[in-house]
């Protein structure tokens, strides 16, 4: 089906690639720091995957460490290029999950490796410093030039952090401190709240809750887990804090043939938000905060328009309730703009938006009155990485520089028209195509014939990922082109041919 496709998008789109999208043929790997931004041609596979020295690696692991229910195969990172993922039995796969959507670039991308090559950034790279305390010379000058600059509008200031989900407990806990203080109204706080907290009793340890919603995906920690509703696996075993649970809009496809019936469902799950903050502040459980996704990809990838962020962003006002937005997976790019949230149109915009995968860095932008009122209410030993600062400086270069945000948008176009081609084609295995930028999915017919087609695309040398409960997620790197679109759509047709 798409075999014509491939041979005009190459002509059309090839001229205009980078030389390190450029494979020169078979060659050495001993000069690593040029070779490594020579990319493939196209997949190769050698052996099923996972192949037997996968197998027997993680025969290995196991030796060391018992959780390994999850390890699908070993990587050679030293062959792995580009948009090429090569594992440790030589079968070479395109990358379409690339490390969980944590992958900007692709591997071995000769930007990243130049910086970190750079001898001048080899004392970062070396020193691992606690930033809550001390702060390496020329660390604020990095802020104020990488960081700063693609903050979303309003949002002022960024705390750094380690992964995702500290960042969204770090960002809830400005939140119940800046409600928390609201609420005092510039009292002092009592002996009683002093002693009380020590024992995780009212009013030191306020009855305050926060909203999620249901899908949702915000973190594997504690905390985050009580904010979480997407898969069992995760929250099965795990005490969980009655926090509220706002319905997430599901929206019907394709959405310009069911525009009446998406408003009325985006309505109808805004009206459950301010329901449950009105039951919950009569508990005496106010609603301190609300967290939310773009997109929430983790449970299924499910989409809302931007007149129900907007109608959140409302309700938040109005109730005097803290917005937080979890850009963890949507962040950096994937959508076609650095934040999804930058497609809100918000007149007010979110108080804090997390971050972290694509963007390399992990944290949180935030406005000015959601800052600690004293020091040590958030941190931690580390605070963040300094070294990380050196990839998302080239990260973010090299979006400018190649214009990726603008190929995001052309290559997921093209992605999402081969999905339509192949629901049509294919009624009985695919359904409910989707998307924003490359950050794109596809349902199958239940979660057994997902996790088929995702098997079979890795013998077809495609590394695809899923989520929700029968969804393909598609996660791109940002280099991934109009050519690469092709390969993937080819593979999925042809697994898809053979479907009862």
């Amino acid at each position: 089906m798409f075999t014509s496709k491939i041979l005009k998008n190459t002509a059309n789109h090839f001229k205009n690639v980078p030389a390190y999208l450029h494979n020169t043929g078979p060659r050495s790997l001993t000069a690593l720091p040029k070779l490594m931004g020579q990319e493939y041609d196209a997949p190769s596979m050698k052996t099923n995957c996972p192949g037997p020295k996968s197998k027997e690696l993680l025969t290995r692991y196991e030796k060391t460490n018992k959780n390994i229910g999850h390890v699908q195969f070993f990587v050679d990172l030293e062959a792995s290029r580009g948009n090429y993922v090569v594992d440790v039995d030589g079968n070479r796969m395109l990358d379409i999950f690339t490390q969980i959507s944590s992958l900007p670039l692709g591997y071995n991308h000769p930007a990243i490796l130049e910086a970190m090559q750079d001898p001048s950034n080899l004392v970062t790279i070396a020193n691992r410093p606690a930033l809550g305390y001390n702060l390496p010379n020329g660390y604020t000058e990095k802020l104020e030039e990488i960081m700063m600059p693609i903050a979303p509008k309003g949002l002022d200031y960024v705390q750094t952090m380690m992964c995702g989900s500290c960042s969204n407990e770090n960002a809830m806990k400005q939140v119940f401190l800046w409600y928390r203080r609201t609420k005092r109204g510039g009292a002092e706080v009592t002996q009683e709240e002093m002693d009380t907290c020590m024992v995780n009793e009212a009013p030191g340890s306020p009855q305050y809750t926060f909203m999620s919603f249901s899908g949702s995906f915000h973190g594997r920690t504690v905390g985050c887990l009580s904010l979480t509703h997407s898969k069992m696996i995760h929250k099965l075993d795990m005490p969980a804090m009655d926090w509220p649970m706002a319905p997430f809009p599901s929206l019907k496809y394709p959405l310009d043939m069911h525009t009446a019936e998406n408003r009325a469902e985006e309505d109808r799950c805004l009206a459950e938000v301010q329901r449950l903050i009105d039951e919950y502040m009569e508990k005496g459980r106010d609603v301190a905060g609300m967290i939310v996704e773009p997109i929430q990809a983790e449970g299924g990838d499910n989409h809302a328009t931007p007149y129900f962020f907007q109608g959140l962003r409302n309700i938040c006002t109005r109730n005097g309730v803290g917005m937080i937005v979890d850009e963890v997976q949507t962040g950096g790019g994937c959508t076609g703009t650095i934040f999804a949230c930058d497609q809100w149109g918000l007149d007010n915009p979110p108080d804090l938006v997390t971050f972290s995968k694509k963007l390399a860095m992990a944290g949180y932008f935030y406005k000015k009155e959601f800052t600690p009122d004293v020091g040590y209410r958030v941190f931690n030993t580390w605070m963040g990485e300094p070294s990380k600062m050196i990839l998302l400086e080239a990260i973010l270069k090299t979006i400018t520089q190649e214009n990726l945000l603008e190929n995001v948008k052309v290559t997921g176009k093209v992605i999402l028209d081969g999905l339509n081609e192949l629901q049509d084609a294919y009624p009985h295995v695919f359904s409910k195509a989707r998307g924003n930028g490359t950050f794109i999915a596809v349902d199958c017919v239940d979660n057994q014939k997902a996790t088929l087609i995702s098997s079979l695309l890795k013998n077809e040398g495609v590394n695809l990922g899923l989520c929700g409960s029968r969804t393909l997620r598609f996660r791109p790197a940002l280099i991934f082109k109009p050519f690469h679109a092709d390969i993937l759509l080819d593979a999925l047709d042809k697994v898809a041919k053979n479907m009862n």
